[in-house]
């Protein structure tokens, strides 16, 4: 009996005895299990090409280098001392247009530090992404794009977004 996960790249693991008989699948990626954290997977297969180094913008490893609090009603992230200074300071942040409507301009939208590669599926963790609120429309693009604008580092933010760029402008 073949397994849809099959014809994805999972493989199917026997459970333990007193289990349920639903199959058990593992990932396709190398290496142990991802959760939805860090700055996010590039399959080296993406026709996408990955971001180009700068050094006029705030490196991703900066932004995921986030620890983790645990209350009883949530996950806080807990800032190093470097993310911290950059807070309400103007920065550059280079990545992947998350276009948050179908419009061809985007005021608001998210950046994040791979590209999409399923409209619905996120490709990181809170600290791989940067909601953006643009000062002028930024035109959509498949390929990477550099905003700068008031960097906020969010402690509390309802919607768990760690980072935000506010009266952003598009960069080349």
């Amino acid at each position: 009996m073949a397994l849809f996960g099959a014809s994805l790249g999972f493989s199917a693991h026997a459970q333990p005895e007193g289990g349920s008989n639903a199959p058990v699948l593992s990932s396709p990626l190398p290496g142990p299990a991802m959760a939805a954290s860090g700055a996010g997977y590039h399959s080296p297969q993406s026709p996408i090409a990955p971001l180009p180094q700068r050094n006029d913008v705030v490196p991703w490893s900066v932004l995921a280098d986030v620890t983790r609090q645990t209350t009883k009603t949530r996950i806080l992230p807990v800032f190093n001392a470097r993310q911290q200074a950059m807070h309400q300071t103007v920065q550059r942040v280079q990545g992947f247009m998350m276009p948050l409507d179908s419009r061809r301009t985007q005021r608001h939208f998210l950046l994040t530090s791979v590209p999409l590669t399923c409209s619905f599926c996120i490709p990181g963790g809170p600290e791989s992404m940067v909601e953006v609120k643009a000062k002028t429309p930024v035109r959509y693009s498949i390929e990477p794009v550099v905003v700068e604008g008031r960097f906020e580092v969010l402690t509390h933010d309802p919607y768990g977004l760690f980072y935000r760029i506010t009266d952003a402008v598009p960069v080349e």
